[in-house]
């Protein structure tokens, strides 16, 4: 389908109050509503916690904000049970760690919702961030991470059959912070694996699959997974997509989609900027791309917009404010080139 520039969100607001989350979401996205992930309710809606509920062993260190398990210890029965049989239904989403998107799925849709956005959190991510019985990163214990990702993959596949009840096209984002630190001593991961797990995770998804990540990173490598979506922070690193133009100009032909994170979630900095001046900095980064040859109308049609990242650092009402930028700047940019 046509993106033209329309407006959506990565995952995550301040509020604790659900309800007032997802009233503000279905207010101001009506085009492409996200459940949102409310980390400020409570440690249980991290969104590595929320992932890792299933796996074998763990124990949460509540004050380190760390998963760990006992690699020596644990028993990996009643999961491998469950992913061996394809048991979708055993990785249902927790209402107690996702109350933004089990009260988003209590509500009806307005009739102008194209898509309908969910998130995960990554295998890179989540792999990195829990340790074992030493501290190291599970990611590289190669059977406990290959039960993280089977994890992911069910857990995934369970949330978008739920959407789907709500709207027939759906996106499942994967964030992946952590992709940043593909590359340098901090992760000890290869471009191959990097790209076998994260096709790992999204196979079986009917609908768009896509990728955030909120740091620069090498995009070639994310563009040849097989993601349909690529989003990242472009009001830091817009012009870094640049760098890329052979692999951009594949990605957008096969039908593929740019998210520019291009609104700040910075409340300092919003404050130096508007509608106008984020969409003139937008239009830039257009510019960037169809200055190497690739078709304006094919980057524009084929272009998400939102934050840079989730909300949840700002308070509610700056996050409201991010969002009205957001809708602004969408609206501005869609009059500009006679979008409907």
């Amino acid at each position: 389908m046509a993106w033209n520039c329309l407006p959506s969100c990565i995952g995550s607001l301040p509020h604790t109050d659900p309800i007032k989350a997802v009233d503000l979401v279905l207010e101001k996205l009506t085009a492409v509503p996200f459940w949102p992930q409310l980390p400020n309710r409570g440690f249980w809606e991290n969104m590595y916690i929320q992932y890792a509920t299933y796996l074998p062993g763990i124990r949460i260190d509540q004050d380190k904000g760390k998963v760990h398990v006992d690699l020596s210890d644990y028993d990996p029965e009643e999961i491998y049970t469950n992913i061996l049989s394809d048991e979708v239904d055993a990785f249902a989403l927790p209402p107690e760690n996702f109350s933004g998107f089990y009260e988003l799925m209590s509500r009806p849709l307005p009739d102008s919702v194209l898509a309908v956005k969910g998130q995960i959190t990554g295998p890179v991510s989540l792999g990195l961030q829990m340790i074992d019985q030493n501290d190291k990163p599970i990611i590289y214990d190669e059977a406990y991470a290959e039960i993280v990702r089977k994890n992911l993959n069910l857990m995934a596949r369970w949330q978008e059959r739920e959407l789907r009840k709500k709207c027939s096209q759906t996106i499942m984002f994967l964030d992946e912070p952590y992709l940043s630190m593909i590359g340098t001593p901090f992760a000890s991961v290869s471009p191959d694996d990097t790209i076998s797990w994260i096709n790992e995770v999204v196979a079986g998804l009917e609908g768009k699959k896509g990728i955030h990540c909120c740091a620069n990173t090498d995009w070639s490598l994310v563009m040849s997974t097989d993601i349909d979506i690529l989003s990242f922070d472009a009001f830091d690193y817009g012009h870094t997509i640049a760098l890329y133009p052979e692999e951009v100009a594949q990605f957008l032909e096969r039908g593929g989609v740019i998210a520019w994170g291009i609104v700040p979630n910075n409340e300092e900095v919003l404050l130096r900027e508007s509608v106008s001046s984020i969409a003139q900095q937008a239009e830039k980064r257009f510019r960037d791309l169809s200055d190497k040859g690739i078709s304006e109308d094919l980057i524009i049609t084929q272009s998400i917009l939102t934050p840079q990242c989730g909300l949840s650092g700002l308070d509610e009402t700056v996050a409201e404010k991010v969002l009205d930028l957001l809708v602004g700047v969408s609206k501005e940019i869609r009059t500009k080139h006679s979008l409907s």
